[in-house]
């Protein structure tokens, strides 16, 4: 049984990746042609995923895209089994690649990142993370954002998922550029602790998270096992400045193998903040 003060606790099968070993690369024009052993051979299966959450007190989880092997209903209904099994709930499918904003190929990726809304409704996930646009900044570029955004919202409607985005590439690079589409479409923020660097990451992040219903509390380190805590903490300190009462997923993209150590060296760090 998790506990209860774990309840806003999460992960990605990015936090994973090397654990997972294989991907099923699927990307607008270039369907998934089968595993790919990106990251080795890996020691667990996505199958096996939920419960060994269960086993560390996380209730929450994310999927990237190129992690699930079939969009065939069997293998969906067996994840949708080990998730139910385990007590964990699909929070959302992240759906990693397309180019709304993309002058030429816009269209095709809005109708290919459509199709994975569709496979998160069928996962049975809260949300759909999307990228609002990889293009460089601009007026320009960003009305092309909230015209595919509010396509994709559309979708998700339909198909019983919260469409979010994340303040990730060129497009969402700036607060003041995450506040204009927040503003106008409606769909929802995950603020992602470790995509903005430089002197001013502290205030950008402070002036997006009041917004934010999702969180990557992503955190960097050192050297294996030695976090940077200062920048950690100091972010989540700025989440609860903000109010932010929405789960916490633990992205661990540190050196090392041992991916499972990370997210228990964050979680430990975050227990604290809920």
């Amino acid at each position: 049984m998790i506990a209860a003060s774990s309840s806003r606790l999460a992960t990605s099968s990015w936090s994973l990746h090397r654990a997972l070993g294989t991907t099923y690369p699927d990307a607008p024009g270039k369907p998934n042609s089968g595993p790919v052993a990106t990251y080795g051979s890996g020691s667990i299966t996505l199958l096996q995923v939920p419960a060994r959450l269960a086993a560390m007190g996380i209730s929450g989880f994310e999927i990237c895209h190129f992690h699930l092997p079939s969009r065939g209903q069997a293998y969906i209904d067996e994840l949708r089994q080990a998730l139910k099994s385990a007590g964990v709930e699909l929070l959302t499918l992240l759906i990693d690649d397309g180019d709304i904003t993309h002058p030429d190929h816009g269209q095709r990726d809005l109708e290919w990142i459509s199709g994975w809304i569709k496979t998160a409704g069928q996962l049975g996930a809260k949300r759909a993370r999307v990228v609002a646009g990889k293009s460089q900044l601009s007026a320009e570029t960003l009305e092309r954002s909230k015209t595919g955004l509010t396509q994709l919202a559309e979708v998700g409607k339909a198909n019983g998922v919260r469409i979010i985005t994340e303040n990730w590439f060129d497009l969402l690079s700036t607060p003041e550029a995450v506040q204009q589409v927040m503003d106008a479409v409606d769909i929802g923020l995950l603020a992602d602790f470790g995509n903005w660097k430089g002197a001013s990451k502290y205030d950008d992040l402070a002036a997006i998270l009041p917004r934010a219903e999702s969180c990557h509390a992503k955190c960097s380190f050192i050297a294996e096992g030695q976090p940077d805590s200062e920048d950690y903490l100091c972010c989540l300190d700025l989440a609860r400045a903000a109010n932010y009462n929405g789960p916490y997923s633990l992205i661990y993209d540190g050196v090392g193998t041992d991916e499972w150590a990370g997210i228990a060296i964050e979680k430990e760090l975050v227990l604290p903040y809920i």
